[in-house]
Parts: C-alpha cells; structure tokens; sequence
C-alpha cells in the first residue's frame, strides 16, 4: 500500500445559512487546499460533520470532491464511512468505489462500541471485503468515540486478514503506541498523524503524513514547522508548533470545533456553521474572536485563496 506523506486537510462541510449543503463551494475549496500545498482531503470526518449528515448528504459532498478533483492524481480524497451502522457504511463505501475516490476510513461504533479489538477488526474486515480494491483505513479517535484499544493491537488482528487495510488516522496522544505501529512489520502499514497541535512530536518518530482541521486553513505555518525540523533547525520548529497551539487554544476559548468555520471566514470562505448540536459563536464573539486571531499574526501565515483564472 502507497504510504501517504504531506498534509492532508479534513475539510469543513459547507452550508448555506439554512444549514442545508452547499456543495458548489466545494471546488473552491479543492483549489485553494492545492493552492497551498495540501495533499488530500479526508471528508465527512469529524470536522467535516459526518456524524450529523444523512447518507445521502455523505454521497452527495463525496459525489462533489469526486468531480472536481478527477484526473489529480496526486491529491487523495478519502472518505470517512460513519461507525454507527455497518449497513450504511457499506453503502457508502460503494458509493465511494463508483465515484472514484483515492480510500476509505472507518471508525469503532461508538453507542453499541466492539468488546474487543477482535471485535473491531471484524468490522473492519466486513467493510474492507465491500471494496477489495480501495485503500482502507482505521480512524482511531478515542476522545470521541470512546474506543481506545491501542492500535498496535488492531494491526496485529488485521495483518494478513485484510489485504487491503491501509494504516491509521492516528488521532490520539499515544507516542508510544503509534512508534510501535510505524514500526511494525518493517513500517508496513501507512500511520496518518491526527493531532496537529502535537505535530513536531510526531514528526520526531518518523511521522510523514499527517490529517488535520486546522490544515484547511493554517497549512503554511506547517511546511514551515517541517521544513525547520527537516533542517534540523529544532527551536525553530517548536516555536512554530507554539503558534500552532496559540492558535488552536482559540477554538477552546470560543466553543470547540466550530471555531474552525469562522477561521474560514477569515480566509474568505465562508462554509457556514456547524449543525446542532455543536454551538456556534454570536456575532459578538465573532468580533473578539477576530482581535484574538489578529494579535497571534495569523495573516503571516494563514492559507491563501488559489489565484483566479480568467478565460
């Protein structure tokens, strides 16, 4: 299996002020990840609401980013099936096949959660099998679905049974577990890193890839972090992932995950808000919150808008 390297963004639904889809922004935002050297895009996940889509909305954003990116090879869009109900992460799977997408990921079911890791690996089997000729990948995000085997345990269920079982989405603060994991079977299986707020860590064990929210919006800042590890120029890698953290701390500070849209904002693309039951800051908030992400600089290095083509 191709091991991924680079960022990979996990991109924001986009919705109108009805809170409905708004899919027609969705090649904008392909060309303004690509504009600044974002490799992939892995949709439907946590940020991108997945758990409060319908099945028929996850086909419709997967339908939209199969169309826009076709013919890019070297941009992957991957797809989160769900984790609640296997009947309808097998049928998105298939949709994903047919649309043409790169691979697909799952996460553990989070209400009737697996015993076992051998639990778990069977699911991830029953699903793998659906579309032997996609990459699959486990999303491993203990902090929300409440699963937390170590995933050097999941490997060692899976090798052999899934042929097509790709790697992880790491997103978990485990170093340990996932050192082990980049390292079994000779690095035989891709280890996405998820935590983006710990990136240089991560980049310090052998990490190549990496999955995150604030990718959509602040990629820079993070080919500047590895270009300063690569350069072996480590104090100013960490002062990066500092400004890094400062600007993650303001998602924390303003209610959580949908903090992300209103950076988008900033960016000039305006993905609308989160769908309940995630809350979403007032226009007052929004206004302090634009002095906070002010005083961090954050126009030296946010994401810029892809240049406009005239024909």
């Amino acid at each position: 299996m191709k091991h991924l390297q680079g960022l990979i963004a996990a991109p924001f639904t986009p919705m109108n002020e009805a809170g409905a889809l708004n899919t027609k922004l969705i090649p904008e935002y392909y060309r303004l990840l690509k504009a600044n050297g974002v490799k992939g895009a892995f949709i439907c996940g946590s940020t991108g609401e997945g758990v409060s889509m319908t099945v028929a909305e996850k086909k419709t954003v997967t339908t939209a980013w199969a169309e826009c990116t076709r013919g890019d090879d070297d941009f992957k869009v991957m797809l989160l099936l769900g984790g609640t109900c296997l009947a309808d992460c097998r049928e998105l799977a298939l949709h994903a096949r047919d649309a043409g997408i790169y691979a697909v990921s799952f996460t553990a079911p989070f209400y009737f959660k697996p015993a076992s890791v051998e639990a778990l690996a069977r699911c991830c089997a029953e699903l793998a099998a659906v579309v032997p000729g996609m990459p699959f990948y486990y999303y491993h995000i203990p902090v929300l679905n409440g699963v937390s085997f170590a995933m050097y345990d999941l490997l060692q269920a899976v090798d052999g049974q899934i042929p097509n079982f790709a790697g992880v989405k790491y997103t978990h603060e485990d170093f340990m577990d996932f050192l082990s994991c980049r390292n079994f079977k000779a690095g035989k299986y891709d280890m996405l890193w998820g935590r983006d707020e710990n990136m240089l860590p991560a980049l310090s064990i052998g990490a190549k890839g990496a999955v995150g929210s604030t990718f959509n919006y602040a990629a820079p800042l993070y080919h500047l972090l590895t270009a300063a590890f690569e350069n072996g120029e480590l104090e100013k890698a960490a002062q990066l992932q500092q400004q890094s953290i400062d600007m993650i701390r303001l998602l924390g500070k303003y209610g959580g995950i949908a903090t992300g849209k209103a950076y988008m904002k900033l960016i000039g693309l305006d993905c609308g808000e989160f769908r309940l039951p995630v809350s979403n800051m007032s226009g007052a908030q929004f206004e302090l919150f634009k002095e906070d992400v002010a005083a961090l600089g954050f126009d030296q290095f946010k994401s810029r808008p892809a240049a406009k083509t005239h024909s």
